[in-house]
């Protein structure tokens, strides 16, 4: 992020406030995202830092679940075990990342002032960010919103890609249409195969442009049938 700041861009990035954050502060703005059944509200952080908008997501789902050291607990309450609502949190997560520029009004800049608008290019990184090209079409530019916004997905890590129930799909509140994004047989080669819905599969066929952290690891994705780890037909 500072490096493209750094070449005159605009740049905010968007995380979950996991812990106390040091010069982070409430900008008091709030904004309601639907949660599966439920109607939650999110609050942001902000702090400005080497060219960059630092922006936080602060919702009882991150901050109440994360203490003391935090690396080891994002996910899960240890090392391989997962919260059972991560679909939850990061479907806020997402809902919350494509409200920030439109409703904050940032002006640490000596460059920028005001909220960042609708002609914006989202990053998603792995997973956790998948759905937002998902809602990105279908809660805002099937109203006119963010019309010439667009989503680049970054993958990171492959071998980690958000793969739940099938039923699950239902929890996302995303049309039907989207069903087939998510549709995935969890392991084809396996003697016991499963239907799942599968987040980064859908992220890399929803967005409009699909890049990972460097040349080498994208040309590892398409070398060979297991580098794609169970997506290497979708890549």
């Amino acid at each position: 992020p500072p490096a493209l700041a750094a070449r005159g861009h605009r740049v905010m990035t968007i995380s979950p406030r996991y812990d106390q954050y040091k010069d982070a502060w409430d900008t008091s703005v709030a904004v309601e995202v639907k949660v599966g059944d439920s109607i939650e509200i999110v609050r942001f952080f902000h702090c400005y830092k080497r060219g960059v908008d630092r922006v936080f997501v602060d919702h009882p789902m991150f901050l109440e679940k994360v203490w003391g050291k935090t690396g080891s607990k994002i996910y899960g309450p240890k090392a391989g075990q997962d919260y059972l609502d991560n679909e939850l949190r990061f479907s806020l997560l997402c809902q919350a990342a494509l409200e920030a520029p439109r409703v904050l009004n940032l002006n640490c800049s000596k460059y920028f002032s005001g909220p960042y608008g609708e002609d914006v290019l989202f990053i998603a990184n792995d997973w956790h960010t998948a759905l937002m090209p998902c809602y990105l079409r279908s809660m805002y530019q099937s109203r006119g919103i963010y019309v010439n916004a667009k989503v680049a997905f970054c993958i990171h890590n492959i071998a980690y890609q958000g793969r739940f129930a099938f039923s699950d799909f239902s929890f996302l509140n995303l049309p039907d249409e989207y069903r087939g994004s998510f549709d995935f047989i969890d392991g084809y080669e396996k003697p016991v195969k499963g239907r799942k819905i599968n987040w980064m599969k859908a992220g890399i066929l929803e967005s409009h442009r699909v890049v990972t952290v460097s040349p080498y690891y994208a040309q590892e994705l398409v070398s060979g049938v297991d580098k794609g780890v169970e997506l290497d037909n979708v890549l």
